[in-house]
């Protein structure tokens, strides 16, 4: 027998040891080491019981009886290949959705990102191969086709503050950095009973013993999860532990329907009680319940005693300080504020969306039933249920263009107005204010994720910020800058000279009001001339792409935003784009044919990306050179 003393949360460790070598206490260990063998990889593992131990030796690992836990893929340059969703028009074939793991978030979580996987991935597996000559005539070891892609199961984050299985809907792709769990013909029942098994204390107890640690930010690889042990259900306990997991998934998600930018996303959180449903303190203490009566379940199958179940309680207070979801460790890829949004910025934020023909507001009024909630591993759809249904009139018809100038008829601030007005919502005095001074940065947050910037709303300006268009990313086209110029800079430009005429004809007669207001329409004048003028010489040869992504696609019109941090991204990325960093994409074969035509002829990824494979020249395989030894000189 050996003694082991545990004092890594005492702050005064000196005085910690010298009290349990005098008193003993809880904090001494007496344990047999060839214990430690019935844990894989035998691990120091003597501060959870002998009971516990043996659960590695009693019940078979998850990696059995039709289970799999698998390793999923890396693009290896995901600015190229990876894209948001809301970036791309509709889900078209070559864009899959792609999970890549995130922050701690038990039994639901939203997947936002999607990976270009056209052709079975053969733009991507070219470009892998480019990039490593040494992988031969495949790149499995990084694509791992042999992973059930496309298939339901479920999935985690392999680093982050706690383990936490969600689950992963159908025609998805799954990643390094968010590896996946399936059962045998993809059981539903099975799936989701083995949800809420995984999210319980006591599969993450035997987790931590396999780690050694129980500490913030472990890294939960594949074969970790393998070997993990899973207890045998019969017909009931399998059928509860599937409903529980199937509410939770169910009670996650209304909470997620309050956000623009998910899946599930129906209505901002001003107006979702409407939809009824919606009370997040009830529905965080239905969650509480469940994982609670999931823990009492999952203790009692593993077999462990009162003490045990004590003993993992201690231990997850002891790692995470009182909170388990705490820690700011997690490798995730998200750029999002930890703040809650504004609800009255959410709101605005909607009534934007719905003058713009994105969201529905008959959600809100009345007009329109909430659709169904769809099944858990349901495919993920191509538009939101509180997003305009293919085929709806829109609140306001228009060309993809609105406009910050009082009086006229695609006037932003009046629509978002009457937006506000049909849903019995109060309109805020600073409306106007808020949509020229604030809504850019709040929405260029919001609309950014797994280091992805890709606002939706764009506006365009004259350099003092007095005049603004605001473009719709979704409905740009090549002719959406010419309808800049025609139907909204050169009508208001003839309007301000008009204005500036009357009031020079006015000479001598004219009021110190008048004076400010001359300077200003003059001003206003020459600025509307120069975005005019620029319009025009970028609109030539302009000829956007949505499979490029926000960043590229708004690059060469860098100069037309005035919010600093935006304007410099995108003139990096130009000057990215001007130098043949970004050849794939379609802008650059738009502005530099020659130059991509030539890379296609020794890059059979561009080649595969502008669609002109027939230009590829397959180099001359080099002979392999002999490892054998040399000879001795005789």
């Amino acid at each position: 027998m050996t003694t082991f003393l545990r004092l890594l949360n005492e702050k005064n460790k000196a005085a910690a040891l010298l009290a349990s070598i005098k008193d003993g206490g809880d904090r001494v260990f007496t344990v047999d080491p060839s214990s430690f063998r019935q844990v894989p990889a035998a691990p120091f593992a003597y501060w959870v019981s002998e009971e516990v131990r043996s659960v590695f030796r009693r019940l078979p690992a998850l990696e059995a009886n039709g289970r799999t836990a698998q390793h999923g893929c890396s693009t290896k340059d995901d600015s190229r290949f990876l894209r948001l969703w809301w970036e791309i028009s509709g889900l078209k074939s070559m864009w899959v959705m792609f999970a890549k793991g995130g922050a701690y978030s038990p039994f639901y979580s939203d997947i936002y990102l999607v990976v270009n996987w056209g052709s079975d991935a053969r733009e991507l597996e070219a470009a892998l191969l480019k990039k490593y000559p040494y992988l031969g005539e495949t790149a499995n070891w990084v694509l791992h086709r042999e992973c059930k892609y496309l298939h339901p199961g479920l999935t985690w984050s392999s680093r982050t503050n706690g383990l936490s299985l969600r689950l992963l809907p159908a025609d998805c792709i799954f990643t390094s950095k968010g590896p996946a769990v399936f059962a045998a013909e993809d059981d539903h029942a099975e799936l989701l009973s083995l949800a809420s098994l995984m999210n319980s204390q006591a599969f993450g107890l035997l987790v931590s013993v396999q780690l050694a640690r129980v500490e913030l930010a472990q890294s939960f690889e594949v074969g970790l999860i393998q070997q993990t042990p899973v207890p045998a259900l019969s017909t009931s306990q399998l059928s509860i532990l599937a409903g529980l997991a199937r509410h939770a998934w169910a009670l996650k998600r209304t909470l997620d329907t309050i956000e623009e930018t998910s899946h599930a996303f129906a209505l901002p959180a001003v107006l979702r009680p409407r939809l009824g449903d919606y009370d997040p303190p009830v529905i965080e203490a239905q969650l509480a319940s469940i994982q609670s009566e999931i823990d009492d379940i999952a203790f009692g199958l593993y077999g462990f005693s009162e003490a045990d179940r004590a003993a993992v309680q201690a231990s997850r207070c002891e790692a995470s300080g009182g909170d388990a979801e705490a820690g700011a460790d997690d490798e995730s890829d998200e750029e999002v504020s930890t703040e809650p949004i504004p609800q009255i910025d959410g709101l605005m934020s909607w009534a934007v969306g719905v003058a713009f023909g994105r969201f529905d507001w008959r959600l809100a009024s009345g007009e329109r039933a909430a659709p169904p909630e769809p099944e858990p591993f349901d495919p993920l759809p191509a538009k939101s249920p509180g997003m305009l249904p293919d085929g709806a009139a829109p609140f306001h018809a228009h060309a993809g263009i609105l406009v910050d100038d009082a009086g006229h008829p695609h006037d932003l601030v009046r629509l978002t107005e009457e937006v506000l007005a049909r849903v019995d919502v109060p309109v805020p005095a600073d409306l106007r204010r808020w949509l020229q001074k604030d809504f850019f940065v709040f929405h260029l947050q919001r609309y950014s994720k797994s280091r992805r910037k890709a606002p939706i709303y764009w506006p365009l300006s004259t350099v003092s910020g007095s005049y603004t268009l605001w473009v719709y990313y979704p409905s740009l086209s090549r002719q959406t800058l010419y309808t800049a110029i025609n139907d909204f800079v050169e009508p208001k430009l003839k309007q301000v000279d008009e204005d500036v005429t009357a009031l020079r004809n006015k000479g001598g007669a004219r009021t110190r009001d008048d004076e400010k207001q001359f300077e200003t329409l003059q001003i206003l004048a020459q600025e509307l001339n120069d975005l005019r003028d620029t319009m025009q010489s970028l609109a030539h040869g302009y000829q956007p792409d949505h499979d490029d992504g926000v960043q590229i696609t708004a690059a060469p019109l860098w100069t037309l935003f005035r919010h600093k941090p935006w304007q410099k991204l995108l003139k990096d990325t130009f000057a990215k784009l001007q130098k043949g960093d970004y050849d794939w994409a379609h802008l650059a074969m738009t502005y530099w044919p020659d130059r991509v035509r030539e890379k296609c002829k020794t890059d059979k990824s561009l080649a595969i990306a502008h669609g002109l494979e027939e230009l590829y020249v397959e180099p001359e395989a080099t002979p392999k050179k002999s490892r054998g030894r040399k000879k001795a000189d005789t």
